[in-house]
């Protein structure tokens, strides 16, 4: 495994790091606990030292599963990232959308940050993941009826007090990390980025580049459509968000699947999967980190994992990125 320092933080990750949205079942069509448990061990046993959650995953389902399988891990061995500033219980806030739970009760999800929620949203990760520290403690998503400034002095109180050790922030843009960072020096933007998602190379990385910001890309895979499993006719489970997203309408799957097959041959020649080889792609971007990537099993974790292992020559990324770039979405 390769380890990457988070900006200017004193916090190393692994540069795959363990993504536990999917773990948590919720948007995800259900999830075995006892194979997320098997996941999350299998990773740490090849290297993967970081996990990344949220309270919002299962509403503490995934933060749960995360706490049971590392019982009997020293804590100071894996790296536990979590969330706060989605809210399933209460009003404050921006309202986001309407949801289910795990056993489909209607629910619906704010966006907030308030001092006090955030201090006890904190309690509750701690509690939940069985810990009395957090790695990085990372705002969700923008609360807009928050000043960053009132969020991010609660989130300096936590970093003064030991209960995190670096602050973070995910679906920031440049000037939203800029208020935040004035407040307490931020080690990293969490945002989603694949092949065929990279709207941040705008304006994101060459701000987190000049400015020594990591990067935490989520959704390397575009929730699995890049690992070339997924046809046009795929059947989803109940309660899966993914048939709803624009990559997995029947005409980009086709394309994208297309590109697949271009690459592919490259994939194998390295006795590497397509998944792989995207991992291996994305953790190689200037000013990407680290690649978060999910598993719902053993299998698909070690599969994660070994993607560390392929090495990329300069004119095979350019191979890549040429047929990339004639890709064509609708």
């Amino acid at each position: 495994m390769e380890y990457r320092q988070l900006g200017d933080s004193n916090l190393k990750v692994s540069a795959i790091t363990f993504g536990a949205w999917a773990i948590g079942g919720w948007m995800w069509g259900g999830a075995e606990r006892k194979d997320a448990t098997e996941a999350i061990r299998a990773s740490i046993d090849r290297g993967v030292t970081s996990i990344d959650t949220a309270p919002i995953y299962g509403q503490g389902t995934s933060e749960e599963i995360v706490g049971e399988a590392l019982v009997g891990i020293p804590r100071d061995k894996v790296q536990l990232l979590t969330k706060f500033g989605m809210t399933w219980e209460g009003t404050n806030g921006t309202f986001a959308f309407s949801s289910q739970d795990n056993a489909g009760k209607a629910i619906e999800i704010y966006k907030y940050a308030g001092r006090d929620s955030i201090i006890r949203e904190c309690e509750a990760s701690l509690r939940r993941m069985r810990t009395d520290y957090i790695d990085l403690y990372q705002i969700h998503w923008p609360d807009a009826a928050t000043p960053i400034e009132e969020t991010f002095e609660a989130v300096l109180r936590l970093k003064e007090q030991g209960k995190i050790r670096e602050a973070g922030v995910c679906n920031y843009n440049v000037d939203q990390m800029k208020q935040a960072d004035a407040v307490v020096k931020l080690a990293s933007n969490q945002v989603p980025f694949s092949m065929v998602e990279r709207n941040i190379e705008k304006e994101l990385v060459p701000y987190c580049i000049e400015n020594n910001k990591a990067i935490l890309a989520y959704s390397p895979l575009q929730r699995g459509i890049l690992t070339g499993k997924i046809k046009p006719d795929h059947q989803f489970e109940a309660g899966d968000h993914r048939p709803k997203t624009p990559f997995y309408q029947p005409d980009n799957i086709a394309r994208i699947n297309a590109f697949l097959s271009l690459i592919k041959p490259l994939a194998e020649s390295k006795n590497a999967t397509l998944a792989q080889l995207v991992i291996r792609w994305t953790i190689e971007r200037p000013g990407i980190t680290v690649a978060l990537v999910g598993a719902r099993n053993a299998g698909q974790a070690e599969q994660n994992a070994a993607a560390i292992n392929v090495k990329l020559a300069p004119e095979e990324i350019d191979f890549i990125n040429k047929h990339l770039y004639a890709l064509q979405l609708v």
